[in-house]
């Protein structure tokens, strides 16, 4: 997750994220007299960026595009880059550089094997957004909640369009099942709802990023807390009851009262592109039982002394959940190196102590 503001740091700078951390990155360009942005948008062959005295347009420098060997190399949006200004009379500035992140996340790109897209960078929270108009999944929100874990940053689900939804408390609660320790929020953009809880978590010049599928009101939620009609929103169909995907492209935008917010595109088909302790931060219910299991390679499928399969037995897990389990281990095992890192479990052993004796 991103560190501590840095204190001494030009108040503009901290306002748009900066941390002790990047300063320390950022002492070599300093002395080369370059000075650092934040990427706001992407556009085809330019850079919107701010940084934190105007907002400017810059490109690539050819050592940077040249010696990138795959696309995380490159800036994406809420990236710190080493820029070369524009000149005073105009024109766009030089990215010569991309600070480390603290955080990212990213996905697979969808029919391209090896391809990744970075979805944000250096964000501090995921507000993984679900409507209650017919649209909550609980299997989806778990392949959510592995990718919030893995970026680095906290997750948060949020629940929009509540205004939708005559009993939303069955719903909450299915979505707190599968959450486990994740904070749970009910919005509304429509009769406010929530929108205060969910600009505090921003506090402290905190970066969220909005992830969700198609028309879940991600657009509808960064308007409402920024006071106006930022972003374009779409009515709900009736055939579907779901909502019309409005935003084309990621952007930063801040957030009245501090902080920022990284509003994306609705991911149709989210596929990970690399899941470690993501996984078993979304699964930690299952990773907890497999504590017990008599063999720490144990597949939780018919190996003697399984402690998962003993809960399923008992009720105490849901087989749907278990499934779902196996299903993103099995993938990811096929996509990564997960299988080759850490066995068709996810765990190399226990969680405490040796393996046991059967």
């Amino acid at each position: 997750m991103a560190g501590e503001r840095q204190a001494g740091a030009p108040p503009q700078l901290r306002e748009l994220g900066w941390t002790d951390a990047l300063e320390r990155h950022f002492e070599l360009y300093a002395r080369e007299g370059l000075i650092p942005a934040r990427v706001a948008v992407e556009h085809r062959t330019k850079y919107g960026l701010v940084t934190g005295l105007a907002e400017v347009e810059a490109t690539l420098a050819g050592k940077l595009r040249h010696d990138a060997v795959a696309r995380r190399d490159l800036p994406a949006v809420g990236d710190w880059v080493a820029l070369v200004p524009p000149p005073p009379a105009g024109g766009v500035g030089v990215i010569h550089a991309v600070l480390p992140r603290a955080s990212v996340v990213t996905r697979k790109m969808a029919g391209r094997e090896r391809d990744e897209q970075i979805v944000a960078a250096n964000i501090d929270v995921v507000f993984i957004v679900t409507s209650l108009n017919a649209e909550l999944n609980p299997r989806r929100l778990e392949r959510y909640l592995t990718l919030a874990w893995e970026s680095g940053a906290r997750p948060v689900v949020v629940l929009s369009k509540a205004d939708c939804c005559a009993d939303p408390v069955p719903l909450v609660e299915q979505a707190q099942t599968v959450a486990l320790d994740v904070p749970v929020l009910l919005t509304s953009a429509k009769t406010g709802l929530g929108i205060e809880a969910l600009r505090a978590l921003l506090g402290n010049h905190q970066t969220g990023a909005l992830l969700g599928s198609s028309g879940v009101g991600k657009s509808t939620l960064i308007n409402a807390l920024i006071g106006w009609e930022r972003q374009d929103t779409g009515e709900i169909r009736e055939a579907d009851d779901r909502g019309r995907h409005t935003t084309t492209r990621r952007e930063l935008v801040s957030v009245p009262g501090g902080g920022l917010l990284i509003d994306t595109p609705g991911m149709r088909e989210l596929q990970l592109n690399e899941a470690g302790h993501g996984l078993l931060s979304a699964f930690d219910d299952i990773d907890a039982l497999a504590a017990g299991c008599t063999f720490g390679d144990c597949r939780h499928g018919a190996e003697p002394g399984c402690a998962v399969q003993a809960a399923l037995a008992e009720g105490r897990l849901a087989v749907e959940r278990l499934a779902s389990y196996h299903k993103l281990v099995s993938e990811l095992a096929v996509r990564t190196s997960w299988g080759q890192k850490r066995g068709a479990t996810g765990r190399t052993a226990p969680r405490r102590g040796k393996r046991k004796r059967s």
